[in-house]
């Protein structure tokens, strides 16, 4: 049997999401995990791949699964500077422990180093100038800036 190489992924910073976001609306219950919905407002992208701004309107789903972590589906749109639509599906985790959660839903800043916040984005576009993000995989890089009430999420693309 031939012994296959180990493959070890290359990642390359693509762009970064600068996404503003209002409270977030507790909705109920699936199960015994509290289900939110955090509204999205607007935002910035910038990078070496892909600059626009984030379109105001979309929002992220949350089920907290208790002593776990939280399940997050985030579904928005992104403008393109030349004027492209492009469709995000970011769904990710959340992972804290209860010290720092509760420090994070104060609202006090908290290191990144401190939780696990990372996204699995799928994009969906015909500009022909950006289908290269519909067959890329890429791995975001997502923390909480409360400062200015933003989700700031680094993506980078798997070479």
């Amino acid at each position: 049997m031939t012994a296959v190489p180990q493959i070890v992924p290359e990642l390359a910073f693509a762009f970064e999401a600068r996404v503003d976001i209002a409270p977030s609306e507790h909705i109920g219950h699936a199960g015994s995990a509290p289900v939110g919905m955090t509204p999205i407002t607007g935002g910035t992208v910038s990078g070496p791949r892909l600059n626009g701004t984030v379109v105001p309107g979309g929002g992220d789903w949350a089920i907290a699964r208790p002593g776990v972590a939280v399940d997050l589906d985030a579904r928005y749109l992104i403008r393109a500077d030349d004027g492209a639509l492009i469709d995000i599906v970011n769904r990710g985790f959340w992972v804290a422990s209860d010290e720092v959660n509760e420090r994070a839903e104060a609202g006090e800043p908290v290191d990144p180093s401190e939780y696990y916040f990372r996204t699995q984005p799928v994009f969906r576009t015909d500009a022909p100038q950006h289908t290269w993000l519909t067959h890329t995989v890429f791995v975001g890089m997502a923390y909480d800036d409360a400062d200015v009430h933003q989700i700031r999420i680094q993506f980078f693309e798997v070479k």
